[in-house]
């Protein structure tokens, strides 16, 4: 599938799946490096609804124990940031002393991983890092490091591996972007 159709735009391939799993298997092998020895196992952090793709591949290259749990927040309406960071679900068991490990599909202003990041220190984790399947440092306005980056891209609007338009295009396994704009 070289193009598709998702409500009143037309997107092609920009990044093949076979691009993307290599990708994720780097970002697990530095993972397994920093994590093996942990005291506790890390709690993976998913953010809902885009990061559950690449946090079901992530995890399932991971050769250390450790434990998942999924987050919400809302910022985007169709193709652009509403610049307001909401959180929907939470974290509802103590984290205290753990080594947590964000994992979001994309991270472009850094709002959202901002208010997320906030939100969890305030729970008293040993740590706090993000990893990302994609990383848009032309758009990111904060100083914080993203530690675990699977792949940075431009200022591309994209859709696929759990990234939508309109709730749309989560499922495709390559990761399309609009054409001609």
């Amino acid at each position: 599938m070289e193009k598709i159709k998702l409500n009143d735009r037309t997107f092609k391939v920009m990044i093949p799946a076979e691009e993307i799993d290599r990708a994720v298997a780097k970002v697990a092998e530095r993972l397994n490096s920093d994590y093996a020895s942990a005291a506790k196992p890390p709690i993976f952090v998913g953010v809902l609804c885009g990061a559950v793709v690449f946090l079901s591949d992530l995890l399932r290259k991971l050769n250390f124990a450790n434990e998942m749990t999924f987050m919400q927040v809302s910022s985007y309406q169709g193709t652009q940031s509403t610049g307001s960071v909401q959180r929907k679900l939470g974290i509802d068991f103590d984290i205290t002393g753990r080594d947590i490990i964000l994992v979001e599909d994309i991270v472009e202003t850094g709002h959202s991983i901002e208010h997320m990041i906030t939100y969890l220190e305030s729970l008293k984790p040993n740590s706090v890092e993000v990893c990302t399947l994609f990383y848009k440092p032309e758009k990111h306005q904060y100083d914080r490091e993203i530690k675990y980056v699977a792949m940075e891209i431009g200022n591309e609007f994209i859709v696929g591996y759990g990234l939508d338009y309109d709730q749309l295009g989560r499922g495709l396994k390559d990761i399309y972007v609009v054409e001609n704009e």
